[in-house]
């Protein structure tokens, strides 16, 4: 026993050895720059994935399946990815979730979905070919499934944010998960859903994984109807108040499901993952008018004004000339946090207002609600 740990341990510390050599001579731009002209998956540090397969399962979607170098740690569950990807010679990064099942260790699938506003969304669905690359960080965010399985569970989804949910899922029907797995997820419409057709499969191969899609209209394609409601629920899982739940969806779903769970007084068996996309319009998923569509935001190191309008602080920043650093546009990455020298401002995932003075925001979840003075 003795000799076999001396054995490996002499071969970790060798290998970790020869790693610090490696980048000490490629200094200075480190190990990494040098083997990605041989191939842009050698690194010996930085994750990288090869795209190897691309989908288009619906007008406004597009799944990659990627399959990672060696740096990858994995994932589990329901976290997210931050992923790096060449937009005309700008290496560009957003976050996003895999689908795909944390068992799967070689592969990793996300589904983007497309933003006429969003540069890397629309870039992916329109370029995404095999044999692309892109950079990954390791996976990050406490969105995830306990070690201990719930004997039974809750998953709720909306729109796009059901790529974490899903991977939940489909994690737990390849442990051969025997409890009650119960998922519900919203949608526009029976064709806006990328993961369908996998959906209806995994409810006929596992009897204890029931599937109900809602859609707001009696289309077909829909096994219920209309808003978020208790009745849905107790049409699916009437002991939704035991189980615990899992939620992923933009902020008019999420304030439903928080209330209802608030009103019942099981709040700790919620748990919920931020989705938030781009506010561009009165049919944001925000709900309503996302500007007050009076005054106007300045820029204080500038002097340059744009009239207030529809939309965040970060697009009236980018229309008025300036560059504020950004990462995922979706209020989880804290990069395009801006000090608000004066104002009025309302956060698009809470609703709360804000006037206070010298404060950080976040400009990508951020709305204009009067004159704003940004520190930019």
């Amino acid at each position: 026993m003795h000799s076999f740990l001396r054995r490996h341990l002499g071969r970790a510390v060798r290998r970790g050895l020869r790693s610090r050599v490696a980048a000490a001579l490629a200094a200075p731009h480190g190990v990494d720059r040098y083997l990605e002209h041989l191939n842009p998956t050698w690194t010996v540090h930085e994750v990288r994935g090869r795209v190897v397969d691309v989908q288009h399962r619906t007008a406004e979607t597009v799944t990659i399946r990627l399959r990672p170098n060696g740096s990858w740690n994995g994932f589990r569950a329901g976290q997210y990815v931050r992923f790096g990807v060449d937009v005309n010679g700008v290496l560009m990064r957003r976050l996003f979730s895999p689908a795909s099942s944390a068992h799967d260790s070689a592969q990793v699938e996300i589904t983007v979905a497309s933003n006429p506003a969003g540069t890397v969304s629309s870039y992916l669905r329109e370029n995404a070919r095999p044999g692309m690359v892109m950079t990954m960080s390791q996976a990050r965010g406490v969105f995830t499934l306990p070690d201990r399985r719930p004997q039974n569970l809750l998953l709720i989804s909306g729109g796009s944010g059901i790529t974490p949910v899903m991977s939940m899922l489909r994690t737990l029907c390849d442990e051969n998960h025997a409890g009650r797995i119960a998922f519900l997820h919203y949608a526009k419409s029976a064709q806006e859903i990328a993961y369908g057709d996998e959906l209806r499969e995994l409810s006929r191969r596992y009897p204890n994984v029931t599937v109900c899609k809602v859609l707001p209209t009696r289309e077909r394609g829909g096994d219920l109807h209309g808003p978020f409601s208790v009745e849905h629920l107790n049409q699916v899982v009437p002991d939704f108040s035991t189980s615990p739940t899992y939620l992923c969806s933009g902020p008019r779903l999420r304030q439903a499901v928080s209330d209802l769970w608030a009103q019942q007084g099981i709040e700790d068996l919620l748990h919920t993952e931020l989705f938030t996309p781009w506010a561009t319009g009165p049919s944001s998923r925000s709900g309503g008018q996302v500007g007050s569509g009076r005054g106007a935001v300045r820029l204080s190191r500038s002097a340059v004004a744009v009239p207030a309008r529809e939309g965040t602080l970060l697009e009236h920043a980018e229309a008025a000339g300036a560059e504020p650093r950004y990462g995922c546009r979706m209020g989880i990455c804290h990069t395009c946090t801006t000090r608000k020298i004066s104002g009025s401002v309302r956060n698009l995932l809470t609703g709360a207002v804000s006037d206070g003075e010298d404060e950080n925001i976040r400009l990508c979840i951020s709305v204009p609600h009067g004159d704003v003075l940004l520190d930019l």
